[in-house]
C-alpha cells in the first residue's frame, strides 16, 4: 500500500491535467509513479519528464541509458523503477540476460557495456571523489568526456524517481521481474 496520496489522473485539474495528458498521450497511460509525483508537484513533473527528455537527446543510445537507469535502480533497491526499465530495456533491444546482467553487474562479454555498468556501479556505490581509474577506465572504453556527463545526467534522473518511489512504496504497474 502507497504511503503517500494520489489523485486519480482523470480526476486531475490545472496544471496536474495537463502534464498526466501529455504523458498518456506519448505512453498510453499515466504510470503510477508519475501520477504520485503529479499528484503532489505538477512543477516536479514536469522538471522530471524534462531531464528525461535531456537524457534521451543525448549521445547515449537507448540501452546504454536503460543499462544505466537499471544499475542505479538495482542498487538502489528500488523495485518499481527495475520493473519499469526492465521493461523499457527490453524496448530498447536488450535480452532479458542483459538486463538481469546489468542490475547485477555481471560481465556480458561486452566491454564496453560491461565498463558502463562498472563505472555507474561506482558512482553509486561510492563516496567522495571518483577514483580517477574508474574515469579512465570508462573512457578507455569509448565513452567521451560528453558521455561522461550524460551518464552522470542518466543517474541523477533515475535517482530522483528511485527515491520518490522507495518513499511511497509505489505499486507496480509494470510487469512483474524475476
Amino acid at each position: 500500500m502507497t504511503r503517500l496520496t494520489s489523485i486519480r489522473p482523470e480526476a486531475a485539474t490545472g496544471a496536474a491535467a495537463e502534464v498526466f495528458a501529455k504523458i498518456k498521450k506519448a505512453v498510453g497511460k499515466v504510470p503510477n509513479a508519475y501520477v504520485t509525483v503529479g499528484s503532489h508537484s505538477p512543477e516536479a513533473l514536469s522538471a522530471a519528464l524534462a531531464f528525461d527528455a535531456a537524457v534521451a537527446a543525448s549521445t547515449l543510445g537507448k540501452s546504454d541509458i536503460e543499462v544505466i537507469k537499471l544499475v542505479v535502480s538495482e542498487y538502489a533497491g528500488c523495485d518499481y523503477c527495475v520493473a519499469a526499465h526492465t521493461l523499457m530495456g527490453k524496448l530498447a533491444g536488450l535480452s532479458a540476460e542483459q538486463t538481469k546482467q546489468a542490475r547485477s553487474g555481471a560481465a556480458t562479454g561486452d566491454a564496453k557495456r560491461d565498463a558502463l555498468v562498472t563505472y555507474v556501479r561506482t558512482l553509486v556505490g561510492t563516496r567522495g571523489t571518483v577514483p580517477a581509474e574508474a574515469v579512465e577506465a570508462i573512457r578507455a572504453a569509448g565513452y567521451t568526456e560528453r558521455q561522461v556527463i550524460e551518464i552522470n545526467l542518466a543517474i541523477a534522473s533515475i535517482t530522483f524517481t528511485n527515491l520518490v518511489n522507495r518513499v511511497n512504496d509505489t505499486v507496480i504497474d509494470f510487469p512483474a521481474v524475476a
